[in-house]
């Protein structure tokens, strides 16, 4: 597959999927809209990877790419058909694209939390192999409060109503990192909004002990991300 890659902060990538689309022979096109970057054109492209960043939906004003990122969005879901990843920001930028609400929360969810699957979430092929309830790393303080028409809600727990979303066939958003590695936590503890977030949560002491939560933590969480990407590749044919 050809797949494009919208990033919104450099240390905010595709995480383990690159090391799964590596070993697949993907061609992999990362596009940096917070450095200038420009969508290019969608043709050739048979996935649209959209990831997390520290800004919100709704900043257009600081961020003027992110109505074009939501036109470009809604193209390639809605009049395309075609496939969509989105994490955290890319799971909110869809909902926004497609007529849903996105707020901030009244508190962030960061660190090691269990999401539910809904009914609905269990029958989705996306989940295939999935327990009902399974740990994830979190990292918002935005969640969707709307869904949009004719989206599915496939899993939820107390902290956000919406953890994960499909439109359509084959169009997926997830609240939650399936996609971090060793060094995502490190990494995103440097960004100053995300550190901010971090120790409103869990406080100074808790926020500086979370590396060391997820770490043994992550072969489970690369599992599931593997899980993850061949249960895609299924849905839109490519598996």
């Amino acid at each position: 597959m050809r797949i494009l890659v919208l990033q919104h902060l450099n240390c905010e990538h595709p995480g383990v999927f690159r090391e799964f689309w590596d070993e697949r022979g993907h061609e992999r096109v990362t596009v940096e809209l917070d450095e200038g970057d420009t969508i290019p054109s969608f043709d050739g492209f048979d996935l649209l990877a959209v990831m997390g960043g520290p800004m919100d939906v709704w900043q257009e004003e600081i961020h003027p790419w992110l109505a074009v990122e939501k036109e470009a969005i809604r193209h390639w879901v809605k009049d395309l058909r075609k496939p969509y990843l989105g994490i955290c920001l890319g799971h909110q930028l869809l909902a926004e694209a497609l007529g849903g609400r996105v707020t901030p929360m009244l508190k962030p969810e960061v660190g090691v939390t269990e999401i539910n699957l809904t009914d609905a979430g269990v029958a989705d092929p996306i989940f295939s192999g999935f327990n009902k309830k399974f740990e994830t790393l979190q990292w918002h303080g935005a969640e969707v409060s709307i869904v949009p028409d004719q989206a599915v809600v496939l899993a939820f727990n107390e902290h956000c109503a919406v953890q994960a979303i499909r439109w359509g066939e084959c169009a997926y958003g997830f609240q939650y990192h399936t996609e971090i590695t060793p060094a995502t936590v490190p990494d995103w503890g440097c960004i100053p909004e995300y550190k901010a977030s971090l120790e409103a949560v869990l406080g100074l002491e808790r926020a500086s002990s979370l590396d060391g939560i997820v770490k043994p933590k992550l072969p489970e969480f690369r599992a599931a991300a593997r899980r993850l990407d061949n249960n895609l590749l299924e849905v839109i044919g490519k598996g």
